[in-house]
């Protein structure tokens, strides 16, 4: 799911295009499995079964890290956006014509498609890594 995610998102960001709710489903499903992986790996131990290596434990339990950064991540992009633009909160936007609104919320969407992009990316790396140490 993860790499669906993070493919559907490089190419929505590689096209200039905001997310989309097929964007957002990949993501919440992508995040839903690294849960069930984690879940699964966990009474799997408590049955007594061992992976081959160690650090099987870190490539499980990283994606749910990843996803929580990123999740921060996405939620300070709104404010970073308005930064960058000079604007102090979101109400001082109302003194913006509507297609400078338009194009704030846009750039506030491509800035959080880019950061869930980017930890989908990472856990498709960190799912791959656990496959080859179980």
């Amino acid at each position: 799911m993860n790499a669906v995610a993070a493919f559907v998102g490089a190419w929505r960001w590689a096209h200039g295009h905001p997310p989309d709710a097929w964007f957002w489903r990949a993501v919440r499903a992508a995040q839903a499995a690294a849960v069930v992986l984690a879940a699964l790996a966990g009474v799997l131990a408590l049955t007594g079964e061992r992976p081959s290596a160690g650090l099987f434990w870190l490539y499980v339990a990283l994606p749910l890290a990843v996803a929580l950064i990123a999740e921060q991540l996405r939620l300070a992009a709104a404010q970073s956006e308005l930064d960058a633009r000079g604007l102090p909160d979101a109400q001082a936007m109302a003194t913006l014509s509507d297609a400078e609104q338009r194009a704030v919320v846009v750039a506030i969407l491509r800035r959080e498609l880019i950061v869930m992009t980017c930890a989908c990316a990472v856990n498709v790396v960190l799912a791959l890594r656990a496959a080859s140490t179980a």
